[in-house]
């Protein structure tokens, strides 16, 4: 008798079930965790934008409104970023485009996410 060697056609076809069930599984968390590495791009680039619009103030007698003076490039693939003067005061945004419109945390949009002179910061939930 000839000893067989090999994989037949149904343990095949059970590791490809089982990695299937796999992928589907981690597929949700990956693109999670996606969506909240690109959110935190986007605050690290609000609180530089924050600190160059104090470094403008500085030389300059007013806050600037053009974003183009706090950032380059002023949009990316997954945020357009915009800067606002009201007074002695600002807000700087960074607002989701893209895939990353879906980003939410619990019931919260996280689009688009804002920064003001004084440190406030929305959607509250998305900053932490």
């Amino acid at each position: 008798m000839q000893k067989s060697t090999g994989f037949t056609l149904i343990e095949l076809m059970i590791v490809v079930a089982i990695m299937a069930i796999l992928a589907s599984v981690a597929y949700p968390s990956f693109s999670s965790y996606l969506l909240k590495s690109k959110r935190v791009e986007a605050i690290q680039a609000l609180y530089s934008m924050q600190l160059k619009q104090e470094e403008w103030r500085i030389s300059n007698p007013s806050y600037t409104s053009a974003a183009s003076n706090l950032i380059n490039p002023t949009s990316t693939a997954d945020y357009t970023y915009s800067a606002t003067v009201s007074g002695s005061s600002y807000t700087v945004t960074a607002t989701a485009k893209g895939s990353q419109l879906n980003d939410k945390e619990g019931a919260t949009s996280c689009s688009p996410l804002t920064l003001t002179r004084s440190n406030s910061k929305a959607p509250a939930a998305c900053w932490q």
